[in-house]
């Protein structure tokens, strides 16, 4: 069956890492009922395109990631003004930041995937979301509950362990963050001092990307 023989569903990609986004391209753009008009690494860069894209090139769906590499995570507002402006939202992302994850479902997404989950999962969603309904994984139910053995940090925390995870030094930390050196230091501190209470180990750097990898702050090609 080709693609005019039924309705195609067009389809906008948000996501910062190339070989992740190259192969969501990828297994999106090998089914029938989908194409892939945009592909890209950040909203901004998605709006900027959807203000000058044709009527007939705009996206009935978006797959978006949550959380960016050394940039702010996606913000609730954006996602609920693009939810308000007609656009059916797939989250496709590492699920990394369980306040943030609840607060992205209670906003009204269509469904939220994990990048640990299957392409078969990504396409049931997809697929969902087109049809109008809402779709979550096993993953996604149990970020939303939370789990009670997880130290738990606020947004800034997460976001200053992912840039220090990464590589950087405090200083540049609170440059990409805008805050001063002490106030990273500060978020970093207490990132050590609730994994600490909770039984792990993290005195050094290695300690932490150990930790931003296994909690899945970070993918594990950084």
């Amino acid at each position: 069956m080709s693609r005019h023989d039924h309705r195609v569903y067009r389809v906008a990609i948000i996501e910062d890492h190339l070989l992740q986004r190259r192969q969501t391209e990828h297994l999106v753009g090998m089914q029938d009922e989908f194409e892939v008009v945009f592909s890209g690494e950040s909203t901004p860069e998605f709006l900027a395109w959807f203000t000058r894209a044709p009527s007939n090139q705009r996206p009935h769906l978006l797959v978006l990631d949550l959380m960016v590499e050394r940039q702010p995570s996606v913000d609730v507002g954006v996602v609920q003004a693009l939810l308000a402006a007609g656009h059916r939202i797939v989250v496709l992302s590492a699920l990394a930041s369980p306040p943030l994850v609840r607060r992205i479902a209670a906003a009204g997404v269509s469904a939220i995937v994990g990048k640990r989950d299957s392409e078969q999962d990504i396409l049931d969603a997809l697929r969902a979301a087109a049809r109008g309904e809402e779709w979550m994984t096993t993953e996604l139910a149990t970020v939303i509950a939370g789990d009670p053995n997880r130290p738990r940090l606020s947004i800034q925390e997460e976001r200053a362990l992912v840039l220090y995870a990464t590589g950087l030094s405090l200083d540049e930390v609170a440059a990409e963050m805008n805050v001063q050196p002490y106030t990273a230091r500060q978020y970093i501190n207490r990132v050590k001092a609730k994994y600490t209470a909770a039984g792990v180990q993290a005195r050094t750097r290695l300690d932490l990307g150990r930790i931003a990898w296994s909690d899945g702050y970070v993918e594990p090609s950084l």
